[in-house]
């Protein structure tokens, strides 16, 4: 066996070959992941390498290495914008970089991985290795982002099974009195109030552990929970509010990089088994928690009661500026003690001057329902699982649960918050001039439907203003950032877009138990996804999709491509299991702009009566570029749907000779478009395997030229029908 320190002397061209693993994945679609696998087992090829590449696309992996095969390898690539498990690559030099590398210096990265560190299970080293191949610096950002959307990820759904539970009791549980909207002890509504509130209080410690996990893996998920509990709790360092989920995203990076410095500590050979579970997460929760409870928390406690006394002096002030200054400090930061303050301000004053907490009611639902009236009036702009937390956020704004924005908030901060606050402040303004009355220290419209407010018009005027003015706000920050979900993000290695995705990264989770991303068709996981994509069948039978060098990527077609066009379809036939014919392809596009070549495809499509809602399409493909562009790089853009406005799956091709500008990552404009359009029913099945067979073909750069160079729609046809 090679010693995965010591790789064979002139191994490569000139001498013995390596045995060389690789593992791919990006976080949405599948493309990128099979592009980078087909280019680097070509290079290990060329090199007089071996080479077996893993890919993890949305079906799941494939071809996965054995360990059999990890203990006779000499190093192994990581091409991926997700996070990958290394743990079964211990002691075997590893090279970890962005996929597009992989995708556009396969060479290179077979000759950096002989010299790569070699990875010891404490994720640095590894890490390392990276550096040299990445382009464009932001690596740190990007690895930054990523941890953040992580955290965001797997705290949404603590936002909303327990904001819902909440909501749903105080409706038909709650008794409105003197102290807000009570439920009684005894009532079913009450448990069903505090299984809601177990379920949101764990929303904090989630966003703080899985941003450290992320960061640093299993030994810093305690850590990151146990500090994210502590912000949460002002009680802890004699705040009478909590630092919320800004305190919760610094604890979390905070336990990250704590853990990652306790790591890199050099300790005995028998020290060694017991740091990951008992050493590291001991020392960096005792640490962090002393640290933020007796430094951090006494500037936290002192904003608290400073806040509280100028909020005092404001008393008899204008009634709009006192408004104003309430709902900008409401919708700051959701739960914390900027919030906090001017809630337990604004509820002291309940009996004597209920003006002040009627300010704030109008105030407290403004963030939630302005963040979910945004996904619904532009919703290309947002992932589905955002625009599934927007109406989650809708309802939890109704009943007065300002948390709800949240998510939105720590995955964009930059622009949600300046956008709540600032419809925050128009909502107080208008019920501080209007003298709306609220007796009850509660807020959001079910004050007002309890029977609890005094000038119920105003209120809802309030109210319905302050939330078109943060969605608007949003729309247009998001809009100037370049909208999606990936705007705060610093692309990173090769400027791969499809790294900004929450997505993805708000899915980028560190286990294979993650969050699925939803995103565009590359989101689908049905039943038989994978075996669909590893045996793709064809007229002779199952035809292994798995990328090695040992096996030629194209069956051998690429150097027989007489025999090749022999086998393929005349002009009229059918091409990708029928879903690609000659009523879907055009010879040249008229669009010159990206925008206007996917509703150009669009309407290609439409041609073959298989698209229901033409618009509907349109949106959806570009609410799949929101995520990510589709542009793969080599001249090829490969747009594609995942919408109920087809009937069944079609796919359409076209040619651009002058090329349209895709936000490709190697900055090439896209002569070759493909367009895939497939109901929602057939998104985990049959298209997966079409856009990973275009993927690897597309690779080939005399398929590409004779793409290009065919004379006719039939000619074209012929050089396509050689993907199978």
């Amino acid at each position: 066996m090679t010693s995965p320190a010591d790789p064979p002397n002139g191994a490569g061209a000139s001498g013995p070959g390596l045995k060389l693993l690789a593992v791919t994945a990006c976080p949405t679609g599948i493309a990128h992941t099979y592009m980078a696998a087909e280019k680097l087992a070509q290079a290990a090829e060329s090199l007089g390498h071996s080479m077996k590449v893993e890919t993890q696309g949305s079906i799941g992996a494939e071809n996965v290495l054995s360990d059999n095969d990890v203990s006779q390898a000499d190093g192994v690539i990581i091409a991926a914008d997700k996070d990958v498990d290394r743990s079964r690559f211990i002691g075997k030099r590893v090279l970890v970089v962005a996929v597009a590398d992989g995708i556009h210096r396969p060479e290179r990265l077979i000759e950096q991985v002989r010299n790569a560190p070699v990875y010891q299970g404490d994720g640095h080293e590894a890490e390392r290795g990276a550096a040299p191949a990445a382009s464009g610096g932001g690596k740190g950002r990007s690895v930054t982002y990523k941890a953040l959307m992580n955290g965001v990820s797997y705290m949404i759904p603590f936002v909303v099974v327990g904001g819902l539970l909440i909501a749903v009791s105080l409706a038909l549980g709650g008794d409105t009195t003197s102290k807000g909207i009570v439920i009684p002890d005894d009532s079913f509504w009450k448990t069903v109030n505090d299984i809601g509130s177990i379920g949101f209080e764990l929303m904090i410690p989630a966003l703080s552990g899985y941003i450290a996990y992320a960061i640093a893996d299993r030994p810093a998920l305690v850590p990151g929970m146990v500090g994210g509990w502590i912000a949460a709790h002002g009680e802890l360092y004699d705040s009478e509010a909590g630092a919320g989920f800004i305190g919760a995203i610094v604890t979390g990076f905070l336990a990250g990089y704590l853990v990652l410095w306790i790591k890199r500590v050099k300790v005995p050979k028998f020290v060694q088994p017991i740091m990951p579970i008992i050493v590291i997460p001991i020392v960096a929760t005792s640490a962090l928690g002393l640290f933020f409870i007796h430094v951090l928390g006494e500037p936290i406690s002192w904003v608290f009661e400073r806040l509280t006394d100028w909020l005092g002096g404001l008393t008899g002030t204008s009634a709009a500026l006192l408004g104003i200054i309430l709902g900008l400090m409401i919708a700051f930061d959701m739960g914390g003690p900027v919030n906090k303050t001017a809630f337990l301000f604004g509820a002291g004053l309940v009996s004597k001057n209920p003006e002040v907490m009627g300010a704030c009611a109008a105030a407290i639902p403004v963030p939630p329902l302005g963040q979910g009236l945004a996904t619904l009036l532009r919703r290309r702009m947002f992932d589905d699982q955002e625009r599934e937390t927007g109406l989650a956020a809708l309802f939890m704004g109704f009943f007065g649960i300002t948390e709800g924005a949240i998510p939105f908030a720590a995955a964009r901060p930059a622009r949600v918050i300046p956008a709540n606050m600032l419809g925050g402040a128009v909502a107080g303004a208008i019920a501080g001039v209007a003298s709306v009355e609220d007796n009850v220290p509660h807020g959001g419209p079910i004050v007002a439907v309890l029977g609890a407010v005094g000038g119920v018009p105003m209120f809802f005027v309030a109210v319905v203003v302050g939330t078109a003015v943060t969605a608007l706000v949003t729309i247009a920050l998001m809009s100037v950032g370049g909208g999606g979900r990936g705007a705060d993000a610093d692309a990173g290695a090769g400027g791969v877009a499809e790294a900004a995705v929450a997505g993805e990264a708000a899915s980028s989770a560190p286990s294979p138990a993650g969050a699925p991303v939803l995103a565009g068709v590359g989101s689908g996981g049905g039943t038989g996804a994978a075996s669909a994509a590893v045996a793709a069948p064809d007229a002779t039978g199952p035809k292994a999709a798995s990328v090695s060098a040992a096996e030629p990527r194209d069956g051998g077609k690429a150097k027989a491509a007489p025999e090749a066009a022999e086998a393929a379809p005349e002009a009229g036939g059918q091409v990708l299991s029928g879903y690609l014919t000659e009523q879907t392809v055009r010879e040249r596009l008229a669009a010159d702009g990206k925008d206007a070549a996917i509703r150009e495809m669009a309407e290609l499509l439409a041609a073959t009566g298989k698209v229901a809602d033409t618009a509907e399409l349109v949106r959806a493909a570009f609410a799949r570029e929101d995520q990510g562009t589709t542009g793969l790089g080599e001249e090829i853009a490969i747009p594609h749907a995942k919408t109920d406005a087809v009937t069944a799956p079609v796919v359409g091709f076209a040619r651009s000779p002058e090329g349209i500008e895709w936000g490709a990552p190697d900055g090439t404009k896209a002569r070759l478009v493909f367009m895939i359009a497939v109901p929602e029913a057939a998104a985990g099945d049959e298209h997966l395997r079409i856009l990973a067979l275009l993927s690897r073909k597309l690779m080939g750069a005399e398929f590409r030229e004779r793409l290009l160079g065919a004379a006719d729609v039939g000619a074209i046809l012929r050089v396509l029908g050689e993907i199978e």
